[in-house]
């Protein structure tokens, strides 16, 4: 798709940055091609940019763009198709039982706090276990997009805070971060499930789920949300179609 010829994207301009260290492949670089500028980003606009492969980090809208690396591929659950394997359905009986309560994007410290612990669990060493109140402000809570927080409680515990674009066409899954001392926890999957089956309720088709990367454990679990659909030369396509490509 020609973004400039698009007629609701006439007002955005578009630049590719400089290399940078790729946060996802170690000892690569990446590029990013950036919209702009931000306070134009609302939900219309940006339904149609995911279209495309943008996704959004707080009010940063981006997609790779980078020189001689496409290992980042947009994907998106096929809500009405999708149905879970054995390990899913265990997981949705296990987890049915937590409190889903949908609120507006906004800071709580036991949000925050909830945030610092599931970083330093599993990102530390990264640089986000590191996040100030402004920095998490910045990732998530800064958004120009209709977006949702969604608090689980269990038993009156906060056990995982989502947060959730709702476009026109599907969910758009931002951020999920959940208690690090369940053992054997599987909150993640789960929090996939929770979104297609309020994909179901509210008749939206999609779960977008970000860029699917084979080379990298914690982005290649989405491939397990069959059917799966991936964005490959401009066209959404089936991933068992390509997948032996990869």
């Amino acid at each position: 798709m020609n973004l400039i010829n698009d007629a609701r994207l006439a007002a955005l301009r578009f630049h590719t940055t400089q290399p940078y260290p790729c946060s996802y492949l170690p000892g690569k670089l990446a590029r990013a091609q950036v919209a702009t500028p931000d306070r134009l980003i609302d939900t219309h606009r940006y339904e149609k940019l995911i279209q495309v492969g943008f996704r959004r980090s707080g009010s940063f809208t981006y997609r790779p763009s980078c020189d001689h690396c496409h290992a980042c591929i947009p994907a998106r659950v096929s809500v009405n198709e999708f149905t879970p394997n054995r390990t899913q359905r265990r997981t949705w009986k296990r987890y049915q039982h937590l409190a889903a309560t949908l609120q507006t994007h906004h800071f709580h410290p036991d949000h925050f706090s909830l945030y610092q612990r599931y970083q330093l669990k599993h990102h530390g060493n990264t640089g986000m276990d590191c996040d100030d109140r402004e920095q998490y402000h910045d990732f998530l809570l800064q958004s120009n997009i209709n977006t949702q927080l969604i608090e689980f409680h269990e038993n009156g515990q906060l056990r995982m805070i989502s947060i959730v674009d709702q476009l026109s066409n599907g969910l758009s899954s931002v951020y999920t971060f959940y208690d690090p001392d369940e053992p054997n926890a599987s909150f993640g999957t789960y929090n996939i499930l929770w979104q297609i089956a309020q994909c179901r309720e509210l008749n939206l088709p999609y779960v977008y789920l970000g860029y699917w990367i084979k080379e990298n454990r914690k982005m290649s679990y989405k491939a397990n949300f069959q059917p799966l659909e991936v964005l490959i030369d401009t066209q959404w396509r089936p991933f068992a179609s390509i997948e032996s490509s990869f």
